[in-house]
C-alpha cells in the first residue's frame, strides 16, 4: 500500500498559502490543524482551516480527508447561523479549508454574563443547529469555542466536522496529541454517549439538545451544571450526576430570571434521550420572552429535503458518515427481484455500510421491504436470522426521524433521515 506523501507547512504572517491568501496571524490550534486569518489580493479577510496531516499516521489520512471535506460542504449550507465554506484546497500535500471569518470572537467571553443579548444568542445557535439536523447531520461538539460571532452580530456554529465525530475525539486522542481537548467535550457529552446503553451510540439531534442545555447554563452562570470539571479525577462524578440528571438548579434559580430559563434547561438535561426536548422547534419555544427585554425575531428555518415532482425510483443517500454523499439505488435493485433488502455493517449484507472507525452499526443492523401491494418502502430495525431461526434487533435501534422504528416497521416518505449508529441516510426519489 502506498502513502500520501506531505510537507510539513508550519506559516507564519507574510507567507502566502496557494498563492493567494496571505497569512496575517494564527487566529487559533486545535486537535488536527490550525486556524489563521489570511487576506486574498482584495483585502478580503477569511479564516483558513489548516488540517496538519503530516501529524498524522499515514494509514489514517484519507478517512481524515474524506470527513474534512464533508466538513467543508457542511460550511457551505444556506444558513446565516454557520460559518459558511468559502473555498477549499491543498497545499502541500494538506487540505485547507477557506471560511467566513468572524471577527467577533467565541462565546467564552460572554459565560456567566447575562444580559438582553442572551436570548438572542440562544436563539442563533438553535437555527445553526436546525439547519443541521434538517440536513441529516448532528454537530456532536458543540461548545463555547465552536459558536463565533459575525460581523453582523448573528452567533454562528463552526467546526462541524472533524472535531465533531465522537468516535475520533474518544478513540484517537494519543495520535493527535492533544488530550486535554479531547476531555474538554465531555463536559458537554451527553450519558447516552458516554456510556453506550441500547440506542445511546445512535448519535440523533437529542445530542445536541443536551449540548446546548449545558452551554446555556454556563451562559447564564459561568459553571457547568454538573459541578467542576478541571481535571480527570472529577470525570466520574461529573458524568455521574449527568445521568442521575442532578444539575445545580440552585445555582440557576439564585440567578434574577433564572427562574425563566429552568424549563428549559430541565428539557434539555434529561439523562434519558427519549425524554429530553426532541427537537430545536421544542427548545425555542422555551426561550424567556421576558428576559432582559427580549423581543424574538422571526425565525426562518432551513428547510430540509423537497421532493422532486416526478419519481422514477427512491434510493438512500448517505448525510453523515464515511460514505458521505454516496447513495444506493433502492428502485435498481429491486427491478432485479430484490424485494427484501438487509443493512449493516457487515460482509453478506445487501446495504454494505462502511463503518471501519466504530461498531455502532450492528453486523446485522436493519431491513428494508419493497410493499408490492403500496409500492411503498417500509424499514424494521434488525434482521431474520437463518441460523437462529428468529428476527433479532439490532444493538443500538433504527431510527427515523430521531423516532425509533416500531417493531412492525415504519412506512417511509421521501426525506425522511434514517439514522443508524454514526450513520444518517436520507430516503429521496430521483
Amino acid at each position: 500500500m502506498t502513502y500520501q506523501v506531505v510537507d510539513r507547512c508550519d506559516f507564519k504572517p507574510g507567507d502566502v498559502i496557494a498563492n493567494r491568501y496571505s497569512v496575517r496571524k494564527t487566529l487559533g490550534e486545535g486537535s488536527f490543524g490550525v486556524v489563521y486569518l489570511v487576506e486574498d489580493g482584495r483585502g478580503n479577510k477569511y479564516a483558513l482551516k489548516l488540517m496538519r496531516l503530516w501529524e498524522v499516521p499515514a494509514e489514517i489520512r484519507q478517512p481524515l480527508m474524506d470527513r474534512f471535506e464533508m466538513e467543508f460542504k457542511t460550511g457551505q449550507i444556506d444558513c446565516d447561523n454557520l460559518v459558511r465554506s468559502i473555498a477549499n484546497g491543498v497545499v502541500g500535500g494538506n487540505p485547507f479549508i477557506v471560511m467566513e471569518f468572524c471577527p467577533g470572537g467565541d462565546l467564552e467571553p460572554y459565560l456567566g454574563k447575562p444580559d438582553s443579548r442572551t436570548p438572542q444568542i440562544c436563539q442563533d445557535i438553535l437555527i445553526g443547529l436546525n439547519a443541521l439536523h434538517a440536513r441529516g447531520k448532528v454537530h456532536r461538539d458543540l461548545k463555547p469555542e465552536n459558536v463565533l460571532f459575525k460581523e453582523n452580530g448573528k452567533a454562528a456554529l463552526t467546526d462541524f466536522g472533524i472535531s465533531g465525530d465522537r468516535t475520533h475525539r474518544m478513540t484517537q486522542r494519543n495520535i493527535f496529541g492533544k488530550p486535554n481537548q479531547v476531555f474538554g467535550t465531555y463536559a458537554y457529552m451527553p450519558p447516552e454517549q458516554a456510556t453506550r446503553a441500547r440506542g445511546g451510540a445512535t448519535v440523533l439531534p437529542t445530542t445536541d439538545i443536551f449540548s446546548f442545555g449545558v452551554l446555556v447554563f454556563q451562559l447564564l452562570t459561568g459553571q457547568l451544571p454538573f459541578g467542576s470539571l478541571e481535571s480527570h479525577n472529577e470525570l466520574a462524578e461529573y458524568q455521574k450526576r449527568g445521568k442521575d440528571g442532578i444539575w445545580n438548579r440552585g445555582l440557576l434559580n439564585n440567578l434574577p430570571n433564572g427562574q425563566q430559563w429552568y424549563r428549559l434547561i430541565d428539557g434539555c438535561l434529561k439523562p434519558d434521550f427519549k425524554e429530553r426536548l426532541q427537537t430545536v422547534e421544542e427548545v425555542l419555544r422555551q426561550i424567556p420572552q421576558q428576559a432582559g427585554g427580549y423581543h424574538r425575531e422571526p425565525v426562518r428555518m432551513v428547510q430540509s429535503y423537497v421532493p422532486q415532482q416526478v419519481t422514477r425510483g427512491f434510493q438512500l443517500r448517505i448525510l453523515q458518515g464515511e460514505e458521505y454523499g454516496k447513495t444506493y439505488n433502492l428502485s435498481q435493485m429491486a427491478s432485479t427481484g430484490q424485494r427484501i433488502l438487509t443493512v449493516g455493517r457487515q460482509l453478506g449484507n445487501t446495504i454494505k455500510i462502511k463503518s471501519d472507525f466504530s461498531d455502532f452499526i450492528s453486523r446485522f443492523h436493519c431491513t428494508m421491504e419493497l410493499d408490492t401491494s403500496s409500492r411503498q418502502w417500509v424499514i424494521r430495525d434488525g434482521q431474520w436470522q437463518k441460523e437462529s431461526r428468529r428476527w433479532v434487533n439490532s444493538s443500538n435501534g433504527t431510527y427515523v426521524n430521531a423516532k425509533p422504528v416500531p417493531q412492525n416497521g415504519f412506512y417511509l416518505s421521501t426525506g425522511d433521515i434514517i439514522a443508524m449508529g454514526d450513520v444518517t441516510m436520507r430516503f429521496e426519489n430521483y
